[in-house]
């Protein structure tokens, strides 16, 4: 038998088992050895949490930049060629479906604060990471929000105060001037059905390789249903991230959109297996970090 290669550690039955598990937990990396064992590799820390930078900029840039500088766009003959709402909507869920796909491998692919602590909930992702995810997806929000905030600068005449800037809000700086209960309820209701699609198409029982088409398209839809009321957050990150360029206004009301998205998250992390079943076992939980120890040690 060859030796053991330093910083891997052998696994023989659960390869094909994790090879085909989807996003959103502790992802291994695996190497063949010309025995037929197989070893697996955890990433670093570092490396997810540079994953999860490159996720959650992607994230931010695309979906506020969607907004901020090609929802409404005139041309010189006053044709409208903006994407509008709908298309604001895609292009939250298409930045999150590729991400996934591109980073979630490395880091779970969450890009959200709220989904760190659903999932933390709900036994699919270690508390001990949430701090420094947390901490990094706001980060890489706020950059999202400054490189976008000098791009829309470059037009004669921008403001991101008076625009908006693609911020979050209720009362009247709701798209559609509703007030601070009905942004409430939206934000925890649609945050919840994100973590549940979450949770559902991650589950070892779901299709394989398909949780972000149904992560992206998921994210489209809530969007389709919140815009008009709170201009869509579920996610803390991508409402801090441009609520610093949006003004006094903004950032007041920025802490609805940090407690909404995290009762919603919590509330589907909590209820996912008691609601479909799940049972404690490795059916239904997937990756579960301490399913994951129980497994490796008996192996």
């Amino acid at each position: 038998m060859a030796a053991q290669t330093p910083g891997l550690r052998p696994e023989k039955s659960r390869l094909c088992v994790l090879a085909t598990r989807p996003f959103l937990g502790n992802i291994f990396w695996a190497t063949f050895l010309g025995n037929g064992e197989s070893y697996m590799r955890e990433p670093s820390l570092g490396a997810k949490l540079g994953a999860e930078f490159l996720g959650t900029f992607v994230l931010v840039f695309g979906g506020c930049g969607a907004a901020v500088l090609a929802a409404e766009f005139l041309t010189d003959n006053s044709v409208q060629l903006g994407i509008g709402f709908v298309g604001v909507s895609l292009a939250f869920g298409l930045s999150v479906l590729v991400g996934a796909y591109a980073f979630g491998h490395v880091s779970g692919g969450h890009f959200n604060p709220a989904v760190t602590i659903g999932l933390a909930i709900a036994k699919r992702f270690e508390w001990k990471g949430v701090l420094p995810y947390i901490v990094t997806q706001l980060v890489a929000a706020s950059v999202a929000g400054a490189v976008l905030f000098v791009i829309a600068n470059g037009k004669a005449g921008f403001s991101a105060v008076e625009s908006g800037f693609a911020s979050n809000g209720y009362g009247d700086r709701s798209p559609g001037g509703y007030g601070l209960l009905s942004g409430l309820i939206i934000e925890i209701v649609i945050t919840a059905v994100f973590v549940y699609i979450i949770l559902g198409s991650t589950d070892d029982r779901a299709p394989k390789g398909l949780a972000p088409i149904a992560i992206g398209l998921g994210l489209t839809v809530v969007n389709l249903v919140a815009i008009p009321v709170t201009n869509c957050s579920a996610n803390p990150a991508r409402s801090l991230g441009v609520a610093w360029f949006a003004g006094g206004a903004a950032l007041a009301q920025v802490w609805l959109f940090f407690v909404a998205p995290i009762i919603g998250a919590a509330i589907a992390g909590a209820t996912y297996a008691l609601i479909t079943g799940a049972p404690s076992a490795d059916v239904g939980v997937a990756q579960n970090p301490e399913l994951e120890a129980e497994s490796s040690q008996t192996a």
